[in-house]
């Protein structure tokens, strides 16, 4: 089940970048924050919108379709960090896998 910003965060990047493939994970809980916060996402996107962009264009490009989340409610609310691994459909094809997240230093013992 999706919670408000993880649902958010899926049909904004659908509607702007029509994805051939789009995950987006709540890594949430591997962080030090408080039971169902929704503070730290791994977003995993092929879509032909990336083409011939490097990968910072890429990013920027999530970037501007998530300001609201990324930006909060200024009272520690939104995203915190947004891990992204983002490809073009023919990158995607011969990979069908993203790197796994490192463990957070300062996670909950």
């Amino acid at each position: 089940m999706q919670n408000p910003i993880q649902k958010t965060i899926v049909l904004k990047l659908k509607e702007a970048l029509a994805p051939d493939h789009l995950e987006v994970i709540n890594e949430s809980a591997n962080h030090n924050v408080p039971a169902g916060s929704e503070s730290h996402f791994k977003v995993i996107a092929a879509s032909r919108h990336f083409d011939g962009k490097r990968a910072v264009a890429r990013h920027q490009m999530v970037y501007q379709v998530l300001t609201q989340e990324l930006k909060g409610s200024g009272q520690g609310a939104g995203v915190h960090a947004l891990a992204l691994h983002l490809y073009t459909p023919s990158e995607w094809a011969g990979q069908q896998k993203a790197p796994v997240s490192p463990p957070c230093l300062g996670a909950k013992k």
